[in-house]
């Protein structure tokens, strides 16, 4: 790509004239500033950008954002988005879900565009909650949790949605924090970049009905001790004073001390996140405190045909060898006669 001829736009370009409808204090309101950035960063034009949603709080997004919007219905944003995409493959699609939205109603719609690999980018909202109907348990809700609809507490294990995309045969899955800006612009316009659909796992606060879920994680002082922030090529170290590293002991992840024990540098993994082999991958998506850190940023990306190239390829190759190439072509083909 000629990058000279590439427009420059700012996060401004890509902000409606709507007011944002959250609650204050939202996780919702970072993710949002986040994407407006990165899409100012792409220089894809707005005019060629479509949000989809499906219903929930995160689901008002596509109202928040100047391109085009489609703000459909309960877990069908995935649906809508692939009919976008193989119709107008030039678009830039982002899909907007939440854990509800696209676990639940929504989950058979979803593994699907991910076993397809549309060329979406599906950004999915993560409070362990439903939000918009007023505190139900979500498909993400921890075992145990009490909520409106479960007032002794869930007795449902949680979806993982990295568990879900890996077993989908996902090609790109990535993992943001909601109070950790830098680390999710670049995972969000790495998901941008790649060719096929693209899973960020968004880990978001709802502060009426589920407030401090992810506070383990998010608390300044020790955020980084508890967060590794994965990056293609480069070591995984971790901690405040970047002195922790995962390494291997077998076929299990561990965590070692730089300087301790003779643990340098080189006895620390190097992330790969191209590998086809997603076994390490896995690992380090579904690592779980507080033993381990939480792995954020992008954990895997790995290139293959998408759905709607593959569908653009299909449609060429057969109209090079048929005689029809109009619809006019198509008529005269038919059996006609006169009255």
């Amino acid at each position: 790509m000629d990058t000279s001829t590439i427009q420059q736009y700012t996060a401004k370009d890509f902000k409606s004239d709507q007011y944002v409808r959250w609650c204050p204090g939202c996780g919702d309101y970072a993710v949002l500033n986040t994407l407006q950035k990165v899409m100012a960063e792409l220089g894809v034009p707005p005019h060629e950008t479509a949000v989809i949603s499906g219903i929930g709080c995160s689901s008002r997004l596509p109202y928040y954002i100047s391109g085009y919007g489609f703000h459909s219905i309960h877990g069908r944003g995935a649906a809508v988005a692939t009919g976008v995409k193989v119709a107008n493959p030039k678009l830039t699609v982002w899909q907007i879900t939440g854990d509800g939205d696209c676990l639940a109603i929504g989950g058979n719609h979803f593994i699907h565009s991910v076993r397809r690999n549309v060329d979406i980018n599906v950004i999915l909202f993560n409070n362990q909650i439903y939000g918009l109907t007023k505190g139900q348990y979500s498909p993400t809700t921890k075992k145990g949790y009490v909520t409106k609809s479960s007032p002794f507490g869930t007795i449902e294990r949680p979806f993982r949605p990295a568990e879900l995309t890996f077993g989908a045969r996902g090609t790109f899955f990535g993992r943001t924090l909601d109070v950790d800006l830098k680390s999710a612009q670049m995972t969000i316009l790495a998901a941008a970049k790649h060719k096929g659909t693209s899973v960020v796992e968004t880990l978001v606060n709802c502060v009426i009905f589920n407030d401090g879920a992810h506070n383990w994680l998010s608390e300044k002082e020790t955020r980084y001790d508890r967060l590794v922030i994965l990056e293609h090529g480069k070591p995984m170290i971790f901690g405040k004073n970047n002195d922790k590293g995962l390494a291997l002991d077998g076929m299990q992840l561990k965590i070692v001390t730089l300087g301790e024990n003779g643990v340098t540098e080189n006895d620390v993994l190097i992330h790969d996140a191209h590998c086809e082999d997603s076994t390490l991958q896995l690992k380090l998506a579904m690592m779980e405190g507080p033993e381990f850190p939480i792995a954020v940023g992008v954990i895997r990306d790995v290139e293959t045909e998408s759905y709607d190239e593959a569908m653009t390829n299909q449609i060429a190759e057969i109209q090079a060898k048929s005689k029809i190439k109009t619809f006019d072509d198509l008529i005269d083909s038919c059996e006609q006669w006169e009255m």
